[in-house]
């Protein structure tokens, strides 16, 4: 019997240190390729580990591009998203879960169906209403569309709905009003779904590339993801170079993922079985 047991937890060790490897190492890959030269990192067979580390492509990037001011324009965009997004996403989470009113299940269900769409369909109409607001190639025509989710809503009103009623019933006694309800007593419970959120909307906002990359033509008011495409040249692609830029641009997001890995983890799983 312990045989057994020795057999099955020494199988199960090796099946996650080899998804951990499948995971690891692309993002390995990137970070050696960009201390390569251009001529190693297209040789073949290719070489996981540089023969001389360089610096030079993080000193191309840092010059062709405004990385400074891609940066600032990037965390502006990322913030705004997050901190608009995370309150009204909180604040129609709890209006769903725990407040009646009429046609609620239906309204909640015409926003789920914009889940089953794909966003793609939504990028003209998006882009009319920029256009006609006057905000092509600006900072707020960047997170406009962003600010509201109805993935986040509902992940937030599957932990909103798991909370006792009697914690409203008890408040509501004692002479608080929904507004403190909400603020004092709902909140607290449901961060760790709140902090599964703010990371899912920060990488989200962070990564975009798509939206940046039709609403703005203005290399000042570039984000990451569209100005590190403009290092993939016509005819060449400069691969190290590449490879820096994304090093620089995934530190943030690896940083925020360590910092708040425990409640981002109790989130996800909180949320697969609260309903």
């Amino acid at each position: 019997m312990k045989k057994t047991s020795t057999r099955n937890h020494l199988l199960i060790h090796i099946l996650l240190i080899a998804g951990i490897a499948v995971t690891v190492f692309p993002f390995l890959w990137m970070v050696f390729t960009s201390f390569k030269t251009l001529p190693e990192s297209m040789q073949i067979p290719p070489s996981i580990l540089p023969e001389h580390w360089q610096f030079d492509s993080y000193k191309y990037v840092l010059e062709i591009l405004p990385f400074g001011k891609v940066y600032i324009n990037t965390i502006v965009v990322t913030i705004i998203t997050v901190l608009v997004q995370v309150a009204f996403c909180t604040m129609a989470a709890y209006g769903f879960a725990r407040i009646d009113f009429p046609f609620k299940n239906a309204i909640f269900m015409i926003l789920l169906s914009i889940l089953m769409v794909p966003g793609q369909i939504f990028l003209i109409p998006q882009y009319l209403i920029i256009q006609n607001l006057g905000l092509i190639n600006t900072l707020p025509g960047l997170f406009l569309p962003n600010l509201f989710s109805a993935f986040g809503t509902f992940l937030l009103r599957q932990f909103f709905m798991s909370l006792p009623k009697e914690l409203e019933e008890a408040a509501l006694l004692d002479g608080c009003n929904r507004f403190q309800i909400f603020g004092k007593i709902m909140l607290p419970l449901v961060q760790p779904g709140i902090v599964a959120l703010v990371i899912f909307t920060a990488k989200f906002a962070w990564n975009d590339f798509m939206w940046p990359l039709i609403v703005n033509t203005d290399p000042a008011k570039m984000t990451l993801a569209p100005a590190l495409s403009t290092l993939k040249g016509q005819y060449a692609t400069n691969y190290p170079a590449q490879m820096a830029g994304a090093v620089m641009a995934v530190i943030p997001m690896i940083v925020l993922f360590f910092i708040f890995q425990k409640q981002f983890i109790e989130g996800v799983a909180q949320s697969g079985i609260k309903g």
